[in-house]
């Protein structure tokens, strides 16, 4: 959906929620980051310059609540500094942009109903995550059906994708691993005590085109897992377990395995932890299926390094990995941390030439500090040591030129309007 706004349109929204003479509630979240790119995402070519950029969020959220109604808004521009001339009447660039619009309707004290444009994100968002890393984030158009009670709550959602009105066709034209067509999902969630377990089937629908390039039915891939939460006296573990199959693409037949788990443990003010994850892959000298998994929704540069070398966009239909990693957070201050993280990769699946599995060594360090209620600021440094193995997996790129990526992210998010009058 693209949609424009204006500062009219919105004073029209605001009165119109006062005047409903309910709770409303009011957010900003501005942020700006800097960015030097030498390596950042795949290695760094031969006779090249890095890149450096300032990219800005600027995002307005508004929520109503009365009794059994909720709704939210929420608008934002993502721009690059320097990307519109000052004096052109518009943005040229149309980087302003609707991010959320939903509704959720209670039935009772227990169900409700959600649709619209809204963010869904689960457990440790390695399948459905907002991406809020991201600038823009992510979101779905879509309907959920909600249950929660005290100790278990189950999400049952459904979207139909289309890119424009028409009157003849059902045709869905964009292609893609993030573009599906039509999308059904269950999500349950159980939590005891001091454990927590959830299940999730979910099944994406692509569009399918015959060899003249005529819509020609969808293909289907499913997703079904579970993540868990315990602990062990004083290390807490958190692990997932997910397969893929049905189709890759059209003709493709898929079957891919997630395997994950991580122990962390924190006496004072320090955490440490310790975890791996196994995501298959397909051989690169060839395989009779697709056993590549892909983490789809999720909040990817979460996961295996923030130098985002896998599944952010890329590494889809890949030899999969195997990242084994450690980490240490201290506390620098009262209102400060930095942590140190380690990964070291492998290939999940076959090299050609059975080349060596070892694709390489990353180090992220990031600086933590608060500046005050609603302001913070994060320094970021990555370093990726890669292997000549890496180079088989990214294009053919030399392995052994400097791969680095630095940071500064300033993030601003206050409260502008808490509003809830006493209503007789």
């Amino acid at each position: 959906m693209k949609n424009r706004f204006s500062p009219f349109s919105l004073l029209v929204i605001l009165f119109s929620f006062y005047s409903l003479q309910a709770q409303l509630v009011v957010d900003a979240d501005l942020r700006a980051r800097f960015e030097y790119r030498h390596g950042f995402g795949n290695l760094f070519p031969n006779n090249a310059d890095p890149g450096a950029f300032v990219v800005q969020r600027s995002r307005l959220n508004i929520g109503y609540t009365q009794e059994r109604l909720k709704l939210f808004l929420s608008i934002q521009d993502v721009s690059t500094w320097g990307d519109t001339r000052q004096i052109l009447i518009n943005d040229g660039n149309d980087s302003f942009s609707l991010f959320q619009a939903w509704a959720q309707v209670f039935l009772d004290e227990a169900w409700s109903v959600k649709a619209g444009r809204q963010v869904i994100s689960y457990d440790d968002q390695r399948i459905f995550g907002g991406l809020d890393w991201a600038m823009q984030g992510r979101f779905h158009d879509a309907a959920l059906i909600k249950y929660k009670s005290d100790d278990f709550l189950a999400d049952f959602g459904f979207a139909f994708n289309q890119q424009n009105i028409a009157s003849e066709t059902t045709a869905f034209p964009i292609q893609g691993f993030f573009s599906y067509k039509t999308m059904q999902y269950a999500y349950l969630h159980k939590k005891w005590e001091k454990t927590s377990a959830s299940f999730l089937f979910l099944n994406n629908g692509f569009q399918k085109f015959d060899a003249n390039g005529d819509a020609d039915g969808t293909f289907n891939r499913q997703t079904t897992g579970t993540y868990f939460q315990f602990p062990i006296d004083q290390v807490k573990f958190a692990g997932s377990a997910y397969y893929q199959f049905g189709k890759a693409a059209a003709d493709t037949d898929l079957s891919a395995y997630q395997v994950s788990l991580e122990a962390n443990y924190k006496p004072n003010n320090t955490l440490f932890g310790v975890g791996f994850e196994l995501l298959s892959g397909t051989d690169q000298d060839g395989d009779s299926k697709n056993k590549s998994f892909f983490p789809l929704y999720g909040t990817n540069h979460k996961f295996n390094g923030y130098m985002d070398y896998f599944y952010v966009g890329n590494h889809a239909n890949n030899v999969g990995l195997n990242d084994v990693y450690a980490k240490v957070r201290f506390t620098t201050g009262e209102k400060s941390s930095l942590l140190i993280k380690g990964h070291y990769f492998l290939a999940n699946a076959e090299l050609t030439n059975d080349e060596s599995k070892y694709l390489g060594t990353e180090v992220d360090v990031v600086f933590n500090q608060k500046i005050i209620k609603g302001v913070t600021l994060d320094l970021g440094y990555s370093h990726m040591f890669a292997s000549e193995s890496m180079s088989l997996i990214k294009g053919g790129r030399p392995h052994d030129n400097t791969n680095n990526w630095a940071w500064a992210q300033l993030i601003i998010k206050p409260n502008l309007i808490t509003w809830n009058p006493k209503i007789d």
